[in-house]
């Protein structure tokens, strides 16, 4: 009797990131397959892989071109059980909403596009963590197509101000675009909103507190919940320093991993009681003034920073093929395999250190100096991974392109955020009150 041979993966990841190269060695570790990844341009971060096949896809922003598009890859790849993700909100909406074109051919592994546009609202996102009695910034929703001025009466500057929808402010440009405002003033308020209106977008922008501190105040949770809608695994990180430069600020730039239950059980109830499906990433920060982890937004899929999980060894790309392709319970354990350091509900132990930065410079922006010496500590011990650094990517082309990379960080930070900047943001106020706890 001939036995009908397995299907082989292949995975097919939209974006041209950090985000999409980390989504693509991540396949590869897990599985030894080489992604095709569709990107507007090619750009360094793919060029010259020896793990991916890039296809670029000028019409990246026309739904209409990318379903044609991933149409034409499944043509080519008819012996195999496709899976498609995207590197950025937007791409996973474009994805959801055009679901019922690729599902005969993809697994698209996302919640439905209601439950998705609720929860990636960041006003809705708001209401939910109130209704649920988790720490949120006190929020002002400005309608930027009414034209007129918000209420800040209930805030007090400088003020955090950013598009409640972020998959429909990257449809806008405008001088100066950035994903986070810091602004300092209600006059500088009035004249952004007045420029993101002109600029053509139609959405709100939240106007939120400020929650004071520095990078280091950040905090990232990623977490996975089956197809019945239970959290099944988690991995929380304390961000040390996040990216700078206008187009990419606000993403972090170096995290380290550790455990933080608090956060795991409130992300918890937030995802079972909306029940939601797959991979669910929230920012966080904590608050010194009183020792509370204030969630900021969820981002419906594996972040731009989303090596930070798979670099503990719990590879999270595994959960798609286990559960959905494979029809497998995706029990934490039979998914990461025995050697992933786990506790009892599926919380990643592991202390890591993942970073998109040369060492020195990383360090010249850690403050604390216990997270400094644990930092350079994780360093000696071979603790420590950068996505782009991957042993089976030999191309000399490719390497002297990181090379420089790196060493056009240090120009970078310099020009966007000085060292003397970070640390005129640290917080220099009261300890957060008896009682409060911080993780280590």
């Amino acid at each position: 009797m001939t036995q009908t041979p397995q299907r082989r993966l292949q995975p097919v990841v939209l974006g041209g990131d950090i985000g999409a190269y980390s989504l693509a060695r991540a396949f590869h570790e897990a599985y030894g397959v080489r992604s095709v990844v569709v990107s507007g341009a090619s750009t360094g971060l793919v060029r010259h892989s020896r793990i991916l096949t890039h296809v670029a896809e000028p019409r990246i922003d026309d739904p209409e071109a990318i379903v044609a598009r991933l149409r034409r890859i499944a043509d080519e790849h008819p012996d195999a059980d496709l899976v498609v993700v995207g590197s950025a909100d937007w791409l996973v909406r474009m994805l959801v909403q055009h679901r019922d074109r690729l599902e005969d051919r993809y697994l698209v592994p996302y919640v439905g596009e209601e439950l998705l546009l609720r929860l990636t609202d960041k006003e809705e996102f708001g209401a939910l963590c109130a209704e649920l009695g988790l720490a949120h910034p006190t929020t002002v929703v400005h309608d930027v197509a009414s034209g007129t001025e918000p209420d800040t009466s209930g805030l007090t500057f400088p003020v955090i101000a950013k598009a409640a929808s972020t998959a429909a402010y990257h449809d806008v440009e405008f001088a100066g675009k950035k994903k986070v405002f810091l602004v300092d003033t209600r006059p500088e308020l009035l004249d952004l909103l007045a420029r993101v209106r002109d600029a053509g977008y139609v959405g709100s922008f939240v106007v939120q507190d400020y929650i004071p501190g520095d990078d280091s105040g950040m905090r990232i949770l990623t977490c996975y919940s089956d197809a019945q809608g239970k959290v099944r695994f988690s991995s929380f990180g304390h961000v040390l320093l996040e990216e700078h430069a206008p187009g990419a600020l606000g993403n972090p730039a170096a995290i380290v991993t550790g455990t933080q239950h608090e956060v795991v059980e409130q992300a918890r109830r937030l995802l079972e009681h909306v029940g939601w499906t797959g991979v669910a990433n929230f920012d966080l920060k904590y608050d010194p003034r009183d020792g509370r982890y204030v969630f900021f937004e969820l981002n419906p899929r594996l972040g731009r920073s989303n090596y930070y999980v798979t670099s503990t060894g719990a590879n999270p790309v595994k959960f798609y093929v286990h559960e959905h392709l494979r029809g497998l319970d995706p029990d934490p354990r039979a998914v990461l395999g025995p050697d992933v350091p786990l506790s009892g509900d599926g919380e990643v132990t592991t202390e890591h250190l993942y970073t998109v930065l040369p060492g020195a410079l990383l360090r010249r922006y850690v403050v604390d100096p216990a997270t400094r010496s644990r930092t350079r500590r994780l360093q000696l011990t071979r603790r420590a991974s950068n996505p782009l650094w991957y042993r089976k990517e030999w191309d000399p082309r490719r390497v002297a392109y990181l090379l420089v990379s790196q060493l056009n960080q240090f120009r970078k930070y310099a020009r966007h955020y000085p060292v003397a900047q970070s640390r005129a943001l640290a917080w220099t106020g009261p300890a957060a009150p008896q009682g409060a706890r911080e993780d280590a």
